[in-house]
């Protein structure tokens, strides 16, 4: 037999069929029972997982999906202005028709490409033709629900819980990025013309909760304390269970609640309470269970941090550690090593040909470790304790984690360039745009670097990311300290308070950011900003950007906040200081600086129709209730 893809709808709807071999039997004898039944694929669990594994290979690994990736679009990141295939320079110019494969030659994006596949490529994968294609194939199992006669009710609840998270997970996927769409919670005949119209954002949102509701209710908590779930002890980490499903319960809410959704469903540019209210009662249900011990969920301890995020010297061990909640499968090809661990170091100490940077006005959002903000990167501030002399001082733990600053050590080892052992991020330095190396692609344009995904040693001359150490970076799309925050914005939202809390949970929008901080070594929510949602919220914000950062995540925080379009969230900018006194290279927090200031390299020109991506013309032009959004 074999499978052959057929197309649907407009937006590359696919659903699978089987043909019978007819051309091999005349010259192969073939026994009576050789011919596969269509119901056989539907008959007892192992045949039925084995449809349903197949949605799992429809999720994109957007931090390894080509050679360097790009996935923070928001003003967080900046990258090598002499390569412009990639997504964030498209952003950066208004052109959100990149996002489409006919406006990307070099097929650089995950969300899509014109070559798609549910094999183990990472090239092949892309967001919207497998989640079109996953959302059918979802309904294709559902329709056939009545063929699994030769299952338990728990094999029948875990496989129905899988096929309702993943129409619900594809659906939420396509909504976040272009609003209300058809709902597709049914097969679609292939005989018919099409006329579904699009729903409203709310409309969709409804059908998405509705379908990770039903699965976090038939679903375990842990696949390894079910019965099936036995045979496969140490493989069932990916497997989809009660703790995603009630995670993107709460994050639909929420997105459905946030400004930009609430004011395409409403008119009201406010957050909706009552969404807002349900986000918070899916988190506390989450979190109730991760914290009460019968969940397999917990915060990583702080020296373990990077586990998020990469493992080293671990035989290709996945990361994420008990805080990763929803992860892609880690396909196949060495992309960790070759690719993106080299897009965070200059050329002059890696062997890549490009760099990702974060933006130093993003950088500011990294307050100081007693939790203070800094209102103003240029200017001591009593308050915090804050010197522009020393600004690499007393800072969030978290900074010192993710970025690097002038003379961090970036060489470990020996080296044959001893004068860029320590990073010359200055205002001259060798590798700040300003200084000797003039081509952005060869330094920072932004005079920081990013550490967060990466270890230290990844440079030409202490090898890092040489395949012997097996380096593995793969970001999660959901983690455990993205949930503590969303609660804390959920419940702060939903109830008018930064004290507020669902009852039977107990922690308040304060507690649940505190929480995070804790781990970090962090100060608590300084007084100042707990005592009204309008000084709260903020804080909230940045603290989201902080701990969040470059996961991916601050573009479509920018866009439902309301604030994509707005200064200073338009901006990128870069920091220039000369050095002054002792160069210390043992605590390069402790250098003094002179002349600190900051620079617009890039401002964003938006408008309204930015809030949303264009869908694609060959889909809008189909038929009129498919239509276009405003302004594309």
């Amino acid at each position: 037999m074999k499978r052959y893809f057929r197309v649907l709808t407009f937006f590359t709807l696919i659903s699978l069929g089987l043909m019978g071999m007819f051309s091999c039997e005349k010259y192969l004898d073939k026994s009576a029972d050789s011919t596969i039944k269509e119901d056989d694929a539907y008959k007892n669990f192992t045949n039925f997982q084995g449809f349903t594994e197949e949605l799992y290979h429809c999720i994109p690994d957007f931090s390894n999906g080509y050679w360097t990736n790009s996935w923070n679009w928001g003003e967080d990141e900046i990258m090598s202005s002499s390569h412009d295939f990639h997504m964030v320079n498209k952003i950066d110019l208004g052109n959100f028709w990149g996002w489409q494969s006919e406006f990307d030659g070099w097929q650089a994006g995950w969300m899509d490409r014109s070559s798609n596949s549910t094999d183990n490529d990472r090239f092949h994968k892309s967001l919207w033709p497998l989640s079109w294609y996953g959302i059918n194939k979802a309904n294709l199992g559902l329709a056939n629900l009545d063929k699994l006669t030769d299952a338990t009710t728990e094999e029948r609840n875990l496989i129905k819980g899988q096929l309702l998270f993943f129409r619900g997970w594809f659906h939420f996927q396509l909504i976040q990025y272009f609003g209300g769409l058809p709902y597709i919670d049914t097969l679609l005949p292939s005989d018919q013309k099409l006329t579904l119209p699009r729903l409203s954002y709310s409309e969709c949102a409804d059908k998405a909760a509705a379908d990770f509701r039903a699965a976090a209710d038939l679903l375990p908590i842990n696949w390894d304390n079910t019965t099936i779930g036995k045979n496969t002890l140490g493989k069932n980490t990916l497997r989809i269970n009660k703790i995603m499903a009630l995670a993107y319960l709460g994050k639909n809410y929420l997105w459905a609640g946030s400004p930009l959704m609430n004011k395409v469903s409403t008119g009201s540019t406010d957050y909706n309470k009552e969404y807002c209210r349900k986000a918070a009662d899916a988190f506390a249900e989450l979190l109730s269970l991760c914290e009460s011990g019968k969940a397999p969920y917990s915060l990583l301890p702080f020296d373990k941090y990077s586990d998020n995020f990469y493992t080293t010297g671990q035989n290709w061990l996945i990361p994420g550690g008990t805080e990763a909640i929803f992860r892609s499968p880690y396909y196949n090809g060495n992309s960790s090593n070759w690719g993106t661990s080299k897009q965070y170091t200059p050329l002059v100490i890696s062997e890549g040909d490009i760099c990702f940077a974060p933006t130093a006005n993003y950088v500011d959002y990294y307050g100081m470790a007693n939790g203070l903000p800094i209102p103003d990167i240029t200017k001591p501030d009593a308050l915090s304790g804050y010197d522009p002399e020393h600004p690499w001082k007393g800072r969030d733990p978290r900074f010192y984690n993710d970025i690097v600053f002038d003379g961090v050590k970036f060489i470990q080892g020996s080296t044959t360039d001893e004068a860029n052992r320590y990073a010359n991020l200055y205002g001259d330095g060798n590798i700040s745009d300003r200084g000797s190396y003039r081509d952005p692609s060869t330094g920072s344009r932004t005079g920081y670097l990013l550490r967060k995904f990466i270890p230290i040693t990844c440079n030409k001359y202490d090898d890092g990311y040489g395949y012997s150490h097996s380096l593995n970076i793969h970001i999660p799309y959901m983690r455990l300290a993205g949930v503590y925050l969303m609660y804390a914005e959920a419940v702060a939202e939903g109830y008018g308070s930064p004290t507020a809390s669902v009852s039977s949970y107990g922690k308040t929008a304060v507690d649940a950011v505190n929480k995070i901080r804790e781990r970090a070594g962090v100060g608590f929510v300084a007084p100042q900003f707990t005592g009204s949602l309008a000084a709260f919220m903020p804080e909230l914000r940045r603290e989201r950007a902080v701990e969040l950062s470059f996961e991916g995540h601050r573009f479509n925080d920018l866009r439902r906040w309301l604030l994509l379009i707005k200064r200073p969230y338009t901006l990128k900018k870069a920091v220039y200081f000369d050095r002054a006194g002792t160069f210390n290279t043992t605590d390069p927090s402790l250098n003094m600086v002179k002349n600190l200031n900051e620079k617009i390299i890039l401002e964003r020109n938006f408008s309204e129709k930015h809030y949303w991506f264009p869908l694609k013309t060959s889909d809008v032009t189909l038929y009129a209730a498919f239509n276009q959004n405003p302004g594309w």
